[in-house]
């Protein structure tokens, strides 16, 4: 999931701030205990989510795909005094893993944690979002961003995690996941409602601040 040479990953890595004992130990169990360890976002990019949310220091966070909890955690760092994280997964075998982390984090009062689908819990989230995260299945990114989107004050943010898709979005005959963040991007970047910046940071994430009209 690194587009940049791996010498520069490294070195990058090298010269950010460490993740913290409990995010080290989220990294190492995820690689050993469970599938598909690339979905994890990883000491760089977590640094980066923890550091726009201390940027913005939102009161509601919105994150859709869970995974291990490590994200959630990097993204937890900035919530202001009594602010929330609403964290939404699909996967209910990770639950027990995910829970045990928030607790030894002691974030169980700033992080609600779902299990479900997304599409079926946002509509009916009644909350005003200053950050969302997407990062979840990918053909479905595009309805995500149309549920959350009135849902952000102006002036709040969105990630979109893998919008890159390890350089695969430069091909035109790809696959489906691919084709639809395509699809995703090009909808982003013509929506007059965000100004958007596309990072190209791991796998690429897509920067964006809604705008008043």
């Amino acid at each position: 999931m690194n587009i940049l040479n791996e010498a520069i990953q490294r070195y990058a890595e090298q010269h950010t701030s460490e993740e913290s004992p409990l995010l080290s130990r989220i990294n190492r169990d995820t690689h050993a205990q469970v599938m598909m360890p690339r979905m994890l976002s990883g000491h760089l990019q977590g640094r980066l989510l923890a550091m726009i949310s201390a940027m913005i220091h939102p009161r509601r966070i919105l994150e859709i795909g869970t995974y291990t909890g490590y994200s959630a955690l990097c993204l937890a760092e900035g919530l202001a005094p009594q602010g929330k994280l609403i964290t939404l997964d699909i996967n209910e075998e990770l639950e027990g893993r995910v829970r045990k982390y928030i607790a030894d984090a002691g974030l169980q009062e700033a992080i609600d944690y779902r299990i479900g689908d997304a599409g079926t819990l946002i509509p009916g989230i009644d909350e005003v979002f200053d950050l969302v995260f997407i990062d979840a299945d990918k053909e479905r990114y595009s309805k995500y961003y149309d549920l959350v989107i009135d849902k952000i004050r102006p002036g709040g943010f969105i990630l979109a995690d893998n919008v890159l898709r390890d350089g695969k979005v430069l091909d035109e005959k790809t696959d489906k996941d691919t084709r639809a963040i395509q699809e995703f991007n090009r909808k982003i970047h013509a929506d007059p409602r965000v100004e958007n910046v596309l990072l190209p940071v791991r796998d690429g994430i897509m920067l964006l601040r809604k705008v008043s009209l």
